[in-house]
């Protein structure tokens, strides 16, 4: 668990000022996810980033 806490970590660190609409929730679930699925945390927590930053861009998109 020490190395997906680590991984979360360096995300939210990461995503400090930028503009991280769905980034955290991401790469929390993705984190989580990758944890379960052979210890790839950090290689789910990047991906999580990525597609609920993604996703969250698109729903604003919509509701312009």
């Amino acid at each position: 668990m020490k190395p997906l806490a680590i991984a979360l970590a360096m995300i939210a660190v990461a995503a400090g000022s930028a503009d991280a609409r769905g980034c955290i929730k991401g790469a929390i679930v993705g984190g989580v996810v990758g944890h379960f699925a052979h210890h790839h945390a950090a290689v789910g927590a990047a991906a999580g980033c990525v597609i609920g930053h993604h996703y969250a861009s698109k729903h604003a998109r919509a509701h312009r």
